[in-house]
């Protein structure tokens, strides 16, 4: 009976015996976390990573074996702590830092710390491609075959997606949907190698020392200027370069322009920008000179507004060309500055 006593008594403390927590290295921590995370489904973001880590980290994963409860509980106490501890994450490499401060850069500073940090960073290519700007990208998508197209856009970021889609011609973007199709079956190191020639392409391409594209930037002064010297200059640059000339016809965006370009839903928007009194004297200007844009505009705003405005804009008689012109221009400078800033979308203009 004693005996049998004894023995129970050993058993009891045996499973009391708390197993301490195994000892590992940070690549196994990392990987204890990362696991910890996919039970939760939670993203640990491990795509950012350059390929050779991502691999590290899926063979540390593969050799780690049973975590015992105690193990577990350390490592996320280290980790927590590290966390409570960190104030402030620096971003990792010029790519990294010129992506966080390229709004706040000056054009000539931006262009220089691109080219170095193309140059210089030797870390995952896609990492540099995501912070390559929109404008720079869409020709790799027009000169590429389709099915690099398609692995370009998949590692990107969502946004930055979409947007270089919607820059391609209908059947070209839906050719480069199509493609990812086909992408199931590439290996990691072909895409690595991908993001490597198209890199190098990048670096190939000579740096425009403008933002905006020649006709952009003639459209731009010509919106400016006044109808008559507008007119002169158009007549100028079709004799010079008929081609040229058409495409900044196409650029250009006047008050005329309105209710072709514009969509109707987004009139109060547009007026919300505009000072009350400028609004009641571009449509006064408006009844003599374009008045399918006044008759657009005061339709698509609420009735009592559109009594009052017209009202006003009759009890002004003939306003002068010049107050008109200005007074037309603030609305498209507002029309303008709304596109830019993405809360309205133009609508492209007719051959």
């Amino acid at each position: 009976m004693s005996l049998h006593h004894d023995w129970d008594i050993a058993a009891e403390a045996s499973m009391r015996v708390v197993t301490p927590p195994a000892r590992l290295s940070a690549k196994q921590k990392a990987a204890v976390i990362v696991r910890l995370l996919l039970t939760q489904n939670l993203s640990p973001g491990i795509a950012r990573l350059h390929p050779q880590l991502q691999a590290d980290l899926a063979r540390t994963m593969a050799q780690l074996g049973p975590v015992n409860r105690a193990t577990l509980a350390q490592v996320v106490q280290d980790f927590t702590a590290e966390l409570d501890a960190m104030a402030l994450i620096a971003p990792h490499g010029l790519s990294a830092a010129l992506s966080l401060l390229e709004p706040h850069l000056s054009p000539q500073a931006r262009d220089g710390l691109r080219a170095e940090a193309e140059a210089g960073d030797q870390t995952d290519p896609w990492a540099r491609l995501n912070t390559v700007e929109v404008a720079r990208l869409a020709p790799l998508l027009m000169s590429e075959s389709a099915e690099v197209g398609a692995i370009l856009l998949s590692k990107l970021g969502v946004a930055k997606a979409a947007g270089l889609l919607a820059e391609l011609p209908a059947d070209r973007a839906e050719m480069i949907a199509h493609a990812m199709a086909l992408t199931a079956t590439v290996t990691p190191a072909m895409v690595a190698r991908i993001g490597d020639h198209l890199l190098g392409q990048l670096r190939a391409a000579p740096q425009s020392s403008f933002r905006a594209s020649p006709v952009d930037r003639v459209g731009a002064i010509l919106n400016a200027v006044n109808a008559g010297l507008r007119d002169t200059l158009l007549g100028g640059l079709e004799m010079r370069d008929a081609q040229f000339a058409t495409e900044v016809r196409r650029a250009i965006f006047t008050f005329q322009h309105i209710p072709k370009r514009v969509e109707p839903a987004d009139v109060p928007k547009i007026l919300r920008r505009v000072d009350g009194n400028t609004v009641t004297r571009a449509i006064a200007a408006g009844m003599e000179s374009a008045k399918i844009t006044v008759e657009f505009l005061l339709e698509n705003m609420s009735r009592r507004l559109a009594e009052q405005i017209r009202g006003e804009a009759e009890n002004m008689g003939k306003i002068r060309p010049d107050e008109g012109e200005a007074a037309m221009g603030a609305i498209v400078f507002a029309i303008r500055n709304l596109e830019e800033e993405g809360e309205i979308r133009l609508i492209p203009p007719e051959d």
